[in-house]
C-alpha cells in the first residue's frame, strides 16, 4: 500500500522547486486535496499507487525532459479528476490545475506547461522534440510493460473500474484502445522506454487483444 505521508513529501519538494524556493502559501492544502481525490472510492486502477507508479516512472526518465518539476506537477494532477464514465477527466485535471497552480505559487508559463502536459494524456502522442510529454507520457504507460501477472492486474483493475459497462462492450472498447495503442509508431518516446519498456508492453497488449477478439 501506497505510503501517503511519503507522497505527501514529495508533493512539498515538488511544488517548492517547482515555485523556486517560495515558502508561501502553505503547500500542504494542495496535498491533501490531491491526496483526497487520487483515493476516491470509484478508483481501481487509477489510485493513489498509479500516482506514486508514475512518480516514480519520472524519477528514471527525469533526465530526458527539459522541466523535470512540470512533468511531476503534471503526473499529480494527470488524472486528479477521474469519472470512468465520463470522457472530460483530462480536460477537467487541467481545468484543476490551471486554478491550484498559480494559487500555489507557480508561475504561469509553467502552469500552462503542466495544463498542456496534462491535456496530452488524453492520446499519449507527443510531438517529437516534446521531452517533457515523452517523460510523461512514457511514465504514465510503463504499466503496459509489467511482468505478465502484474499486467493482469492492471487489467483487472481497469475492468473493475469499468464494472457498469456490459461485459461485451467493455470488451470491444478495450479492443479499440489496445489497437490504437499498438498502431502508435512507438509507445515510448524517450530513449530509456524504447529501450527498456516497448518490446514488454507490446507483448502484453498483443496478448491482452488477443484474449479479447477469441
Amino acid at each position: 500500500m501506497t505510503d501517503l505521508d511519503a507522497l505527501r513529501s514529495r508533493w512539498l519538494r515538488t511544488l517548492l522547486a517547482a515555485r523556486e524556493g517560495a515558502r508561501h502559501p502553505d503547500p500542504s492544502p494542495y496535498a491533501d486535496n490531491l491526496l483526497r481525490r487520487w483515493s476516491e472510492p470509484q478508483r481501481r486502477y487509477h489510485t493513489v499507487d498509479h500516482l506514486a507508479a508514475v512518480l516514480d516512472h519520472v524519477d528514471v526518465l527525469e533526465d530526458h525532459a527539459a522541466d523535470p518539476e512540470a512533468v511531476r506537477l503534471a503526473a499529480w494532477f494527470h488524472d486528479a479528476v477521474y469519472l470512468p464514465d465520463r470522457d472530460t477527466n483530462e480536460e477537467r485535471s487541467a481545468r484543476l490545475a490551471e486554478r491550484a497552480l498559480p494559487e500555489a505559487g507557480v508561475s504561469q508559463a509553467r502552469t500552462d506547461e503542466v495544463a498542456r502536459l496534462v491535456r496530452l494524456t488524453v492520446t499519449h502522442d507527443p510531438e517529437p522534440g516534446d521531452t517533457n510529454g515523452a517523460v510523461l507520457c512514457d511514465a504514465d504507460l510503463a504499466v503496459l510493460a509489467k511482468p505478465p501477472a502484474e499486467y493482469a492486474a492492471y487489467a483487472a483493475a481497469v475492468r473493475e473500474e469499468y464494472g457498469f459497462v456490459p461485459d461485451d462492450a467493455f470488451r470491444a472498447g478495450r479492443a479499440v484502445v489496445l489497437s490504437q495503442l499498438l498502431d502508435l509508431p512507438r509507445l515510448f518516446r524517450t530513449p530509456y522506454g524504447a529501450e527498456v519498456w516497448e518490446d514488454a508492453a507490446r507483448q502484453n497488449l498483443r496478448a491482452e487483444l488477443t484474449r479479447l477478439i477469441t
